[in-house]
């Protein structure tokens, strides 16, 4: 397999999306992913005709052979081929340990009375067979020669790369550090420095690629096992998709398989959790959706955002509010939208709509070049002046990136104006929507939110993505049509953004809000808890699962359920200790005391003997070599005095709820205290050990009894204790 540049560049924004290049797959069309090969293809061309003019020609070379770069004697080259072999894994197939199993092994269950045979082939442990390689090919855009330091060192090779873009991210540095590592393969040697030529200006920035080396080497390895796999990656949607060329194909593919990334705020990671629980699509993440009560001290917190109840709202087709959402414009609104070129920090167009149905008036400010971008910056504040309490209302994080940039680039506005008042003030739309109404789409993207609500787009493949290529297409040709598009998209998002917002207004009961568009809301409150397990006749999704349904149901009832057989009622079993099963107890001993039938209080004889009593401890017996539980009978023959109205007879320590001993009680102290073993686990093992039912919250009450009885010796112990501590401090020290 061979891994090349593009390969490499897809794999670090999508798996699915390497995987089809490396197969061929016939790309489905995006007018932004074929806008931005072209701008890379001109830009490295122009590029190299920069360098090659710095450069006298004997100096230069174009393609040289991979043989020639070695003993090379030019300074610049450019359009280099580079081949070289790599392994998948720095460890060798000699040096890695394999267990053999049998050729045939038996596994018998005595109770079942089954016996399966299996057989397999030896473990191939031969380490002489060829381990599978991978490839890596390039042409390097330009490498530079620098002249060896010194007698008896090397030259020094500097790949280059160009992009014609402003801003950098690591996946350029990344896709540098593969031509160094390339370049590196064919020299023999490390090549520890890069140079990235990018933007408008041309600019070089410095990249040591020896420092990214290990992570190009793993991401390498990553791509030759996706490569080397006969099956193709799940396929997960991501931000790049707006931006790829397969776009159409894959969101297809996600809705027919009604995946879980077709959520674009579900991250990978809860991706993962979800699909350990056996959930795949949305429609199976929207049944775990449960309304709960908040409480109270919650109330005035933000509500968490739910996944399941956005999957719910996308398979009833319904909007679902949660909570009381508050929404209020003192004033006349402004909707804001901004249009621009984020990679040069260029804001072209602004869109202002001001008001709202048929008497709103929209304002479009155009910037041709980077001068006019303050000009359109004091129209636009020059409009806020002009509208009575504005109110600037606009969907997004851009718009607030924009009004930040502008008054650092050209000034605040006076703080007394309506524009100052304007900006500080703006509401977002998004956090209002955020958790608190969840549409019936797979985003909150304004263009899936507004067509939720009724609205349509001029161009029906309008986009942000769309509207950069236009505008670097006007750049070029300076088209009114060209323009005239951008202004009509833009005047559409104002528009959209009314919408929106007319109908977030009308929901949060806004007393000047016509009716809006806003038709099959469901208020989360009243949606009434389902329970998914219930008695009753059920429907199989198969008739084959008819048989195996009525098994487990009545199996369910003859174990979870008691039917009597009679009118009679079945006499409750009373529980003496609580958290143990006394009914599989033996008891291993029966201790009756002999009691006094002389009053206590006034020293009369009782002749009116009452009820035996009776009280088991369950403790533990100590050997030697061997603890065992033991439980002891107490029994006791009771006694009423008419004179003074008292029972007697039961020792007092039966008085409280004592029902363990103290050599279990010494046991579990000893084990939490004295072996730092965990409270839980010491409960464990004496269930299982000893077959008690102990609950976490006996324990607690075995050790506050320990506490108590202690209490005394502690206190007699540490002032003693701090005594002694003292003496010896204060002692004078031999010399």
């Amino acid at each position: 397999m061979t891994i090349t540049p593009p390969l490499f560049a897809a794999h670090l924004k999508c798996t699915t999306k390497c995987w089809l290049r490396a197969v061929g797959e016939n790309p489905t069309g995006n007018a932004y992913a074929e806008w931005v090969q072209d701008q890379n293809e001109s830009y490295c061309a122009d590029g190299l005709k920069r360098l090659l003019s710095a450069v006298s020609q004997h100096e230069c070379a174009i393609a040289p052979a991979a043989g020639e770069v070695k003993t090379a004697q030019w300074r610049l080259a450019v359009d280099v081929p580079v081949r070289t072999e790599e392994f998948p894994s720095s460890e060798p197939r000699s040096s890695r340990r394999e267990e053999a199993l049998p050729e045939k092994f038996e596994i018998r269950n005595p109770k079942s009375e089954i016996e399966i045979s299996l057989t397999t082939s030896a473990a191939t442990t031969n380490e002489d067979e060829p381990q599978s390689k991978w490839t890596t090919e390039s042409r390097l855009h330009a490498v530079e020669r620098l002249r060896s330091e010194g007698r008896g060192k090397p030259a020094q090779f500097i790949p280059v790369r160009f992009v014609f873009t402003n801003k950098l991210g690591k996946d350029d540095k990344l896709l540098l550090a593969f031509d160094a590592l390339a370049l590196s393969k064919l020299l023999g040697r490390e090549v520890s420095l890069g140079k990235i030529i990018h933007g408008d200006e041309h600019s070089t920035l410095k990249v040591k690629t020896s420092a990214l080396a290990g992570e190009e080497r793993k991401r390498l390895e990553k791509i030759a096992a996706l490569l080397s796999s006969p099956a193709p990656p799940d396929l997960v949607l991501n931000r790049h998709c707006a931006e790829c060329e397969f776009q159409t194909r894959c969101r297809q593919k996600a809705l027919e398989k009604d995946d879980l990334s077709l959520l674009s705020g579900v991250s990978a990671k809860e991706r993962q959790k979800l699909r350990s629980k056996g959930i795949f699509t949305v429609t199976q993440l929207s049944y775990t959706f449960r309304p709960r009560r908040r409480p109270k001290r919650q109330r005035d917190k933000r509500e968490e955002y739910h996944h399941s109840l956005k999957a719910l709202a996308i398979r009833e087709k319904k909007i679902h509010v949660v909570g009381s959402p508050e929404l209020k414009i003192e004033g006349t609104p402004v909707y804001l939208d901004i249009e621009g070129l984020p990679d040069r920090d260029f804001y072209y167009l602004i869109g202002v709509r001001i008001g709202n149905s048929e008497s709103a008036v929209q304002h479009s400010l155009w910037a041709d070049t980077v001068e006019d971008e303050g000009k359109i910056w004091r129209e636009f504040l020059g409009i806020l002046e002009t509208v009575e309490k504005p109110v600037l209302i606009h969907y997004g994080g851009f718009e607030s990136t924009f009004m930040r940039h502008m008054r650092q680039q050209y000034g605040e506005p006076p703080q007394d104006s309506l524009g100052h008042r304007a900006i500080k003030s703006s509401t977002n739309l998004v956090s209002v929507i955020f958790a608190q109404f969840y549409f019936p789409t797979h985003s909150n993207g304004l263009k899936d939110v507004a067509k939720i609500l009724g609205f349509q787009w001029s161009d029906p493949v309008a986009s942000g993505t769309r509207s950069v290529v236009v505008r670097s297409g006007w750049e070029q040709s300076h088209e009114p049509t060209a323009k005239e598009w951008l202004v009509r998209y833009n005047a559409n998002d104002c528009e959209a953004l009314e919408i929106v917002a007319s109908s977030l207004l009308r929901t949060c009961g806004h007393p000047r809000v016509n009716e809006s568009n806003i038709s099959d809301m469901v208020n989360v409150e009243s949606l009434k808890p389902q329970m998914p397990f219930s008695f009753g006749k059920k429907e199989s999704v198969t008739p084959d699962l008819e048989f195996l349904r009525k098994a487990a149901y009545w199996d369910y009832q003859r174990d979870r359920l008691y039917f009597r057989p009679s009118g009679k009622r079945r006499p409750k079993s009373r529980n003496v200790l609580a958290g143990c099963n006394t009914t599989s107890m033996r008891i291993n001993k029966v201790v009756v005391h002999d009691v006094s039938p002389e009053c206590p209080t006034c020293k009369r004889i009782s002749t009116k003997p009452k009820a035996t009593r009776v009280r088991i401890l369950y403790d533990l017996c100590f050997g030697h070599f061997s603890i065992k539980r033991w439980v002891v009978k107490h029994m006791y023959q009771t006694y009423f005095c008419s004179r003074c109205e008292l029972f007697f007879g039961l020792e007092k320590r039966w008085r409280k709820p004592l029902k363990f001993g103290w050599n279990l009680v010494a046991y579990f102290v000893y084990q939490t205290v004295q072996l730092y073993i965990p409270q839980r686990i010491v409960t464990l093992s004496m269930n299982q050990l000893y077959g008690f039912n102990l609950k976490c919250t006996t324990t607690h009450r075995l050790k506050r009894r320990a506490a108590e009885f202690y209490k005394e010796t502690q206190r007699e112990i540490l002032p003693g204790w701090s005594r002694a501590t003292s003496s010896t401090q204060t002692r004078p020290r031999l010399t």
